[in-house]
């Protein structure tokens, strides 16, 4: 038998947003593809790690993560939705929020099963639920306020669907689902006996008119949901990979199994430096982070209005999808690549969020950038008007 690559290698071929980020570093762009959130690292978590490490933190942890970390994830959760977890049994730290959903699909989906997506999605948990062996099925949110079809649900389920993945505030739309919406989801969930993924990592990136409510906290909703956030984006760590998954005990157990066998432990000395951040930075520091992106945000939208790139104005996160209709090129990827060669910045194109050829007419920016490298880039798109 001849060598080959595994029937699997498909599901990990570089994402476009690392390809942008590749294009955008080749002549030395402004990179607003990637989220790798620029922004200062908070002095608590900071000294949090470094201490740490001269303590000598630096040994493998708990396969779950340090206790003192699930003991303030456990803390934060409930200050912040009211969900009750036990940080003994119901939380599992792991290598950032895509470690966690990796082991989290392993315990709960056998090869084959099914799990509803909303597009535009983000490409891994795609690519997650592949390796998974897994199938996605795809429900498609309309613009201008991404909203969805329960007929259209309802039309996608069958007998073999497993779950379904609700990413809150979203990637790329920054959409920020609504208490009726997590209701007629609950309800879905419930007559069709799903799992429900939740990535959670921007729920402190909520901006006004908007609230964010953890699904686990619906009624009925405890025992199905598996809540995946982190630190990557709320500390701007995103290189640390600390992520978490708090779930019923009968299913942490297992995922925690899994976390050992692929990751063994997150970094030791950074789980300590992410403790100290829950727990000596209050509300201020939540408050002020979504005013100061939600500023940066009201800020781009007007420039990429003012450069004929009309953006879909996002509820959350940190992302904006622009129409690019006017932009030379066929393909989204030919528009965003006519973009960084004329203005130097760098976005990924919208195909890459959307199965099926779809999301050619958009692109996505990241606006998770200090204020003198935002306004640069403002300043380069307006080349485009």
């Amino acid at each position: 038998m001849a060598l080959a690559l595994s029937s699997r290698h498909g599901c990990v071929l570089q994402s476009e947003i690392r390809n942008m980020s590749i294009e955008c570093s080749r002549i030395g762009g402004i990179n607003l593809s990637q989220g790798v959130c620029d922004t200062p690292i908070p002095d608590a978590v900071v000294r949090g790690a470094s201490e740490s490490i001269a303590t000598g933190v630096n040994t493998y942890t708990h396969y779950a993560g340090l206790f003192r970390l699930r003991e303030a994830i456990a803390r934060k959760q409930l200050k912040f939705s009211g969900m009750q977890c036990d940080p003994e049994n119901e939380i599992v730290v792991s290598a950032g929020a895509t470690g966690a959903l990796y082991c989290a699909f392993q315990t709960l989906l056998d090869p084959g099963d099914e799990v509803i997506v909303f597009e535009p999605y983000y490409g891994y948990h795609i690519s997650t639920l592949l390796a998974a062996e897994a199938v996605p099925l795809y429900v498609t949110l309309e613009p201008p306020g991404w909203t969805f079809s329960l007929e259209e649900l309802e039309r996608t389920v069958t007998p073999k669907t497993r779950g379904i993945i609700l990413n809150t505030p979203a990637n790329p739309s920054g959409k920020v689902f609504s208490a009726a919406e997590l209701s007629q989801l609950a309800d879905f969930a419930d007559t069709h006996d799903l799992f429900v993924f939740t990535d959670e990592i921007y729920e402190h990136f909520i901006y006004t008119g908007h609230e964010h409510r953890s699904f686990a906290t619906l009624p009925g909703m405890r025992e199905r949901t598996i809540t995946v956030s982190g630190a990557s984006k709320t500390f701007s760590v995103t290189g640390w990979r600390i992520g978490y998954a708090i779930c019923d005990a009968r299913w942490a157990k297992t995922i925690g199994y899994f976390n050992d066998l692929v990751y063994v432990c997150a970094p030791a000395p950074l789980q300590a430096g992410v403790a100290r951040g829950m727990q000596e930075l209050g509300d201020d520091y939540y408050i002020g982070l979504a005013r100061e992106y939600e500023a940066r945000r009201d800020r781009f939208c007007d420039a990429l209005s003012c450069a004929g790139l009309p953006p879909y104005i996002p509820d959350g996160a940190y992302y904006v999808l622009a129409d690019v209709s006017r932009v030379p090129g066929s393909t989204g990827k030919e528009k965003a690549m006519h973009i960084l060669n004329t203005t130097g910045v760098a976005s990924v194109p919208g195909s890459a969020f959307f199965q099926g050829g779809k999301g050619n007419t958009t692109v996505r920016f990241c606006f998770a950038k200090e204020d003198g490298v935002l306004d640069e880039a403002m300043g380069r798109l307006q080349l485009l008007a």
